[in-house]
């Protein structure tokens, strides 16, 4: 693991220090977190967090997609 320097403006280092307090986690590892959600995970794929926070209970939307977008578009 490569160690780097980080200079953050004096709220950001409170507010960051207070939610790994919060967390019950260490600076480094809410630092790596927020790195790592920001630049994409590991093997070059992005975190969904979202994902699935939409449900339409449909099953058909992958199939219906490029309808559902020409809806959206013509809104």
């Amino acid at each position: 693991m490569k160690r780097t320097t980080v200079k953050l403006p004096d709220d950001l280092d409170a507010r960051l220090r207070h939610e790994a307090q919060r967390r019950a986690t260490t600076v480094s590892a809410l630092t790596r977190e927020a790195i790592e959600e920001h630049l994409g995970a590991r093997r070059g794929r992005r975190r969904l967090i979202a994902a699935g926070a939409g449900r339409s209970g449909r099953g058909d939307v992958s199939e219906r997609i490029e309808e559902i977008l020409r809806a959206e578009v013509q809104k």
